[in-house]
Formats: structure tokens, sequence, C-alpha cells
């Protein structure tokens, strides 16, 4: 057993919100108990004990859209890469990469991406990955390297027409092999969906083909209405908007995420709802690829069950609940907006959708839960309280303040310190793969 004490507890469980100093004891892969640190430790004295040091105990985070590969971007400087709007975005850099990646590549940026996130605290990683130059075992590669870090993941590979039948036959197959995989496993660390990139990229007999190599308990994870062009493309070329579209062809359901949903309207909000579809936000992405702020206040306020994701563009939940928050005050020009919204994004809504696939409960410190655990390194100098969380979190922490991470009731980093990790040797080994990408790339 192990116990985590000596801090201050959010435990994200409705009944029992906040303890000032508070413990919770692990046993195997989950929680077992919570309570005060004087109680806990009195009762348990053989568990091995985990100093938080009067810091934060929390839930590990969770990211739902995520993409690991964009770990081999950071810096890179591609030749006569000079985009006018978010197509040039797509096909001079994103598909760009994923068109020379190798299978050691899309390794390596797995590792890196997979120790950043237990370094920010992020215990649950949901990856939508691409990488046309190499489509097979692509999956297999990324799901073994969380298995060597110890990160529970969920992953797809991006379905698309972009570059032929043949890629996309073959990523069709990537996913659909992989999701029978992670059906046979059983320590609930691995899951799968059907990934697709977006629909402006996907012909209707890609779209069956999709169907037809999905199980009835598994959904898709597809960028939706990301680009003004993404819908202009739908109406032009299909006569309809795209989650109709998607409605049509059978792909919206409550295993589904649609990602980013920035140009939908009332009635595609009602589908989404109506099917119980998943929706997550990216709002770095969105600003950083001047694609727009989408509606997400509204899709919030409908009951559709929203989530927070990065989509590679950074691996630090904290940052990207910290431009949310601003996004949409900024864009609704309202200063009360988003203020409740994006946190039950970030600690319920992605809670909700990853429960949609993983059989331990995730998101909350209370028994039976899965043991994700992060402590944060924060001595609040205003008192904090169960009604005052949130506002902490926001303005007072970043994925930089974790110090202590655990999952699946196994600790991976304590005190900064990453265990049975070597890092000096990931990042050098990164970092020569980055190198081979560019020259590539660039000739």
């Amino acid at each position: 057993m192990i116990l985590i004490g000596n801090g201050r507890v959010i435990t994200r469980d409705k009944d029992r919100p906040f303890l000032e100093n508070g413990a919770v004891l692990v046993e195997g892969t989950k929680i077992v108990a919570v309570g005060t640190t004087e109680e806990m430790r009195e009762k348990y004295p053989e568990a091995d004990w985990v100093d938080a040091k009067g810091g934060l105990i929390m839930p590990g985070l969770i990211n739902t859209h995520n993409h690991i590969y964009s770990a081999m971007a950071r810096g890179l400087s591609i030749n006569n890469y000079n985009p006018k709007g978010f197509l040039d975005i797509l096909d001079g850099l994103w598909w760009t990469i994923d068109r020379h990646l190798t299978t050691e590549q899309t390794k390596q940026s797995a590792i890196a991406t997979y120790i950043d996130c237990i370094k920010n605290g992020v215990t649950t990683v949901f990856d939508h990955h691409a990488s046309f130059g190499s489509i097979e075992n692509s999956l297999f590669t990324i799901a073994e390297a969380a298995k060597d870090l110890g990160v529970r993941t969920c992953l797809c590979y991006e379905v698309s027409d972009r570059d032929g039948e043949e890629k996309m036959r073959a990523s069709v197959k990537e996913n659909a092999d992989f999701i029978h995989y992670t059906a046979k496993q059983t320590d609930d660390m691995v899951k799968g969906m059907m990934g697709m990139h977006a629909a402006f990229t996907i012909s209707d007999k890609t779209f069956a083909l999709c169907r037809e190599q999905t199980p009835a308990n598994v959904g898709y994870h597809i960028h939706v209405a990301e680009g003004i062009e993404d819908l202009h493309s739908n109406l032009k070329n299909h006569g309809k908007r795209i989650v109709n579209r998607l409605m049509d062809q059978g792909i919206l359901g409550p295993k589904t995420i649609a990602a980013h949903c920035i140009y939908v309207n009332s009635q595609e909000m009602e589908l989404l709802k109506e099917t119980d579809t998943m929706v997550v936000h990216n709002p770095e992405s969105n600003m950083g690829n001047a694609c727009g702020c989408p509606p997400t206040m509204e899709i919030y306020h409908r009951g559709i069950l929203t989530g927070l994701g990065t989509d590679g563009y950074t691996n630090d939940m904290f940052e990207s609940y910290k431009v949310a928050n601003i996004l949409h005050k900024h864009s609704l020009c309202d200063a009360n907006a988003a203020w409740g919204e994006v946190p039950a994004m970030l600690f319920e809504g992605n809670a909700q959708i990853a429960n949609r696939y993983f059989d331990t409960p995730l998101g909350a410190l209370k028994e039976g839960y899965a043991a994700d655990v992060v402590v944060a390194d924060y001595d609040p100098l205003t008192p904090l309280t169960a009604d005052n969380i949130n506002g902490h979190l926001l303005f007072g922490l970043n994925g930089c303040k974790i110090v202590t991470t655990m999952i699946n009731g196994k600790v991976l980093m304590k005190d900064r310190e990453l265990l049975g990790i070597d890092e000096a040797k990931a990042m050098a080994d990164c970092r020569e793969q980055a190198q081979k990408l560019a020259k590539s790339i660039n000739g």
C-alpha cells in the first residue's frame, strides 16, 4: 500500500470535495480510502509514505485530444513554408511532417510526449495519430511507449483520402487491428478508436469502410469543422453541413469524439446533443491556426458533453485552461464568461469522456477509482476552500508545479525526479530522430 498525504486534497468527489490536510491510500491499481492525514497514518502505519509537503493532492489530469507526433515539430523550420491560411498550414507543415515520419520517429515522439505528460501531471491521453510515411504498426509503437512509461492512453490513426486509396485502406486496417488488440488487453491502460482526419478529406466510400471495420462498442475520433474550408468543401461536394453529413454516415454517437467544432450552427449542435456525441475544445490550436473561436460556451450550455484538449500544442492542461478562460471572455466581450464552464470541461467533462472508454472510473480521488494521483507544489497565499478551488488552480498553477505523479498505482515521478526513466537518453534519442526528420523534409 502507498499513502500520499500531508497535503490539501482536491478530490473532485462532490460528496467530499476538499480536505485541508488529507491523505489518499492506494492499494494495487486503485484508491481504497481518502481521509485526514492523521487518521490515515494511524490506521495504515505499514503503508509506504509519500509526503506531499503541504502541497495539493489531486486526481491525474486527462487530455482528450492530442497529437503526439507534433513533438517533432518543435523548432522545425521547413524551406519555403509561408502559409496564407489553414489549408496551407495543414499541407505545408502537418501533412509534410506525417508523410516523412518513420516508425522510429513516431516512437521517439511518443516517448518524449508521454514523459512531458508525466511531468505535467497528465495521466490519461487520447491521441490522434498520423504518419503516412509509415502507417503499419504505428499505433502499436505508440502503445508500447505508453506501456513502457506507464501512461494510460487511447489511440487512433487518422484515416484520410488525401494520399490515395492504398494508404487510406492501410490506415483503416491499422485502426481496426489496434482496436481488436486493445479489446484483448485486461489492464485497462490502452484503448482504441477509429480515427479520421476531417470530413473534407474523407469520401462517402471511405466512411462506409470505416463503419464496416469499427466494432459496435467503439466510436470515432474526428476533426469537425476546424476550418471554414472544411464546411465549404462539404457544402460544395456533398450538399450538406459537416455534422449533418456525419449523422447521415453513422459517425455520431456516445462513443465518438468530435474535435474542435468551430463552424457548427444551432441545428448541428442539436444533432450532437441528440446523438450524445462528445465535443473536445482545443483553444490554443484554434487561436494559433487563426481558425476562429468555436461556440464552445453555447455547445456546453446545450448539455453536450464537452472536454478540453490541446491538439498537440502543449501537454500542460493548466495552460489550456488559462487560454480557454480568456479566449471566450474576449470573444464574447463578457468578463463573466468561462469561469465555470472551462474547469467543468477539464475536470468533469474530460473524466466523463475517458470513462466512456476506460473501465476503471477516472477523474476523482474516491474509493474504487483508478490510482491516478498528482501532487502540486502550491502554497496558497489566500485561503483555499472547497468553494474557490478552481480560482486557485487557474491563477496559481501550471504544469511545472506538479512534483509527484502516480498512474495506475505506480509512482512515476517523485519530487520532480522521474523514476525508472532515463530522461536524458530519451531526449537525446528524440533530438537525433528530429534532426533526421528535418533533413528528410528539407533535403
